[in-house]
């Protein structure tokens, strides 16, 4: 009894310290802008556990389970867009055989890809998508993310989507945390990151009752920004998708790493501390050569060309 007594002060102790940390931090943040946490990698929690928790060596701690290993087709394929759409990545989930649940090899390549492209100023904005038709099944990365679902994100396909900035869906799509049915709960970041979406109390009514919903019905609740009608070729969401990042493509590649870094820090803290973290994010913009070029250009009157630095 005293141990569970001392939980919550401890809890609270641990967020005091962490808002107290992230505010140190920021008011020191160097060139490379990050927080302690942000952007180090696909994490191995939040985004992308498959379903299912399996006991540990000896029974006496559990640890998730994967799905099934990888065949040999390829799981998933990134494609850079060219043209005008170059600074836009598409990241193909593709295991029809499984229905895009996610194996080892899946998350490996996953882990890979993320490394990369968080590394890479060229990348601008990444859309995260099915390369099945039907089925959707984004990760912690530094440029805005979209998840274009145009068919079924059930489960942790909706995790998935819930971890990218942006959501767009057909109106035909299907979108629930369905775990309870299986008497187990959201485990890849849906506790978490579907109450922050829509509020505590519908997020608690949707995962108490595993209730899937349509794309009007995910667009009512706020679950998803847009809601298109599905079009023949079945990608209504990935055109859409697709629209956002070239709106996104000319603002400076600088501002919109640094945006995104202040949004997400701030929303989990206090409002002190998150403007404290939007003045530290906004020093990092100063003394770039975009913010410089965009003045030129807008005293030019011409367009400008940044070059994210």
């Amino acid at each position: 009894m005293a141990a569970a007594a001392g939980v919550p002060g401890a809890l609270g102790t641990l967020r005091a310290g962490r808002a107290r940390l992230v505010a140190a931090y920021c008011a020191g943040i160097g060139p490379g802008w990050r927080l302690p946490g942000s952007w180090t990698g696909l994490p191995v929690g939040p985004a992308i556990w498959a379903r299912g928790w399996t006991p540990a060596a000896g029974g006496a701690a559990w640890r998730r389970g994967y799905s099934s290993e990888a065949k040999t087709e390829d799981e998933l394929r990134v494609r850079y867009l060219e043209e005008e759409n170059r600074g836009i990545v598409v990241l193909g989930i593709n295991r029809a055989y499984a229905k895009n649940s996610l194996s080892k090899n899946l998350v490996k390549m996953l882990s890979k890809a993320v490394d990369a492209l968080k590394s890479d100023k060229k990348v601008r904005t990444i859309i995260v998508r099915s390369e099945v038709p039907g089925i959707f099944c984004a990760a912690n990365l530094p440029v805005p993310t979209i998840a274009a679902i145009d068919g079924l994100a059930l489960g942790g396909g909706l995790e998935l989507a819930l971890a990218c900035d942006i959501r767009v869906a057909a109106s035909s799509a299907k979108m629930g945390l369905v775990e309870t049915k299986l008497a187990i709960i959201p485990g890849g970041g849906g506790t978490q990151r579907l109450p922050r979406a829509i509020g505590m109390s519908l997020a608690k009514e949707l995962i108490f009752s595993a209730r899937v919903l349509d794309g009007q019905e995910a667009k009512a609740v706020g679950l998803i920004s847009h809601v298109l009608e599905q079009n023949q070729e079945g990608d209504a969401a990935y055109r859409k998708a697709l629209d956002l990042a070239r709106e996104f493509l000319p603002q400076g590649p600088v501002a919109i790493r640094v945006a995104k870094l202040a949004i997400n820090q701030g929303m989990e803290v206090d409002l002190v501390t998150g403007l404290a973290i939007e003045e530290a994010c906004y020093a990092q913009t100063v003394p770039t050569k975009d913010r410089l070029e965009g003045l030129l250009a807008f005293k030019e009157k011409r367009t400008p060309r940044y070059k994210g630095e």
